[in-house]
């Protein structure tokens, strides 16, 4: 391939890597905003305030619990047939199921059967975020020049304060356009728009040609039969690292975009929809610092970048709390537009961090299944767990302690792992296989 189509496929999978990675983050986002304004008195309406909010988070962790499956699932396909054909599945698996949120009858009536289809609606949803980042990071880092890398697989980060922010925009404009409606019919407008951007998202898609190292090995014949089992096998260590180091950019993500929600509303009095609207000051901290820090990490290292965006979080876990329960309206947009900045920096720098961790025949079963295994024990969990602090200690500053705990815990676990900036991507059957330029 000559060096101009070489740039022009960069740029596709760039850009491929944005549109996919935003469209399957607004589907998944889009379900934690309205697990903390609707679900709990449209699908569990004879609970208590607490206790229904506490479902729907519950539901929102079903799909948390998903993704490591659809990353087992879509890992094993993508290592084996190919990047590109895995992701155009993962894209439409996303794309129907929560489309078909959008159609669900509520509890009103359906009774409990309404419930049930709307937690498998959220599984399958986590089957397809779950197969969809390691897919994208992947196809993204190996068209890259080993000097980008780290800038190239923020391409797929940044598509999570795209979707956050797309999510939080249009539901801020149903709330304001459908008024008293949003909780009987309003609240459906944003998850049926979802078909129409997946239709966007499959036809930039199907324009990336299949990443040139994966063609390289399946014609040598080195694919692996059994992708999945083979990257538990050999490489634990680097799965359990990697999950690990997720720790102090998914719990704070979580609690600051997804339990603060309900926490605001409920506790701090403050208007659901100023706090819609809020948040996405959150996904803007991300769209400046995840590729600044991506970028800062193929000059200086990854391992410095996640120093910096830990001891960020860590310093600011509870004064951010301090200035929340001021319910006043100036500070609590300094906190949560500050809250976004460390986990911004950690999350930068990770897909290249932890994809650099695994060789070319294992690595996008090895990059999915580590990253998602996170969402069960951090993200997932979180807005769980942040909920019964409170409930338990009445106070939000437990809370800030258990964020600090986790990005501490990151920070251990980063230090074990491999640092591959400006390092060839490993190739071949084992660790100690031929290197590849990148």
């Amino acid at each position: 391939m000559s060096e101009s189509n070489r740039k022009k496929q960069v740029k596709k999978a760039a850009i491929a890597s944005v549109v996919g990675t935003s469209i399957e983050w607004y589907d998944f986002f889009l379900y934690g905003t309205m697990a903390a304004l609707v679900f709990p008195q449209l699908f569990f309406p004879e609970s208590s305030s607490y206790i229904g909010t506490l479902q729907a988070f519950t539901t929102l962790f079903v799909g948390f619990l998903a993704r490591p499956i659809g990353a087992m699932i879509f890992g094993n396909y993508g290592d084996k047939i190919g990047r590109k054909a895995t992701l155009v599945i993962t894209l439409l698996l996303m794309g129907v199921s929560t489309t078909i949120i959008g159609l669900l009858p509520t509890y009103e009536s359906m009774g409990v059967f309404a419930s049930v289809l709307l937690v498998l609606l959220r599984f399958i949803q986590g089957i397809g975020v779950g197969g969809e980042w390691g897919g994208s990071v992947v196809l993204a880092i190996e068209w890259s020049s080993k000097k980008r890398r780290g800038l190239m697989g923020s391409m797929t980060q940044i598509g999570v304060p795209i979707g956050l922010l797309v999510s939080s925009a249009v539901v801020s404009l149903c709330i304001f356009l459908t008024g008293d409606n949003f909780v009987t019919w309003g609240w459906r407008i944003p998850f049926l728009i979802s078909i129409l951007l997946v239709i966007v998202a499959l036809y930039i898609r199907l324009g990336i040609e299949e990443s040139p190292q994966f063609t390289k090995m399946k014609k040598e014949n080195r694919v692996a039969k059994q992708p999945v089992l083979e990257v538990i096998k050999r490489h634990p260590k680097e799965i359990i690292l990697a999950a690990l180091s997720r720790l102090s950019d998914q719990v704070p993500f979580y609690i600051f975009t997804t339990f603060i929600i309900s926490y605001g509303v409920d506790h701090v009095n403050l208007d659901k929809q100023f706090l819609t609207n809020a948040v996405m000051l959150v996904s803007i901290a991300y769209l400046v610092f995840v590729p600044l820090s991506a970028h800062l990490s193929d000059k200086v290292g990854r391992k410095k970048m996640y120093l910096i965006g830990c001891m960020m979080s860590i310093l600011f876990a509870i004064p951010y709390f301090y200035l929340f329960n001021t319910g006043l309206t100036a500070l609590v947009i300094l906190a949560i537009a500050i809250s976004g900045i460390g986990p911004g920096i950690v999350y930068g720098p990770q897909a290249a961090l932890i994809a650099e961790n695994f060789p070319i025949h294992l690595r996008y079963s090895g990059a999915s299944i580590a990253y998602q295994l996170a969402s069960i024990i951090g993200g997932g969990v979180a807005p769980i767990i942040s909920l019964y602090l409170l409930h338990q200690y009445g106070s939000a500053i437990p809370i800030g302690i258990y964020i600090m705990a986790c990005c501490a815990i990151s920070l251990l676990a980063v230090a074990k792992l491999k640092d591959g900036s400006g390092q060839n991507l490993q190739e071949g059957v084992d660790n100690s296989t031929e290197n590849v330029t990148a």
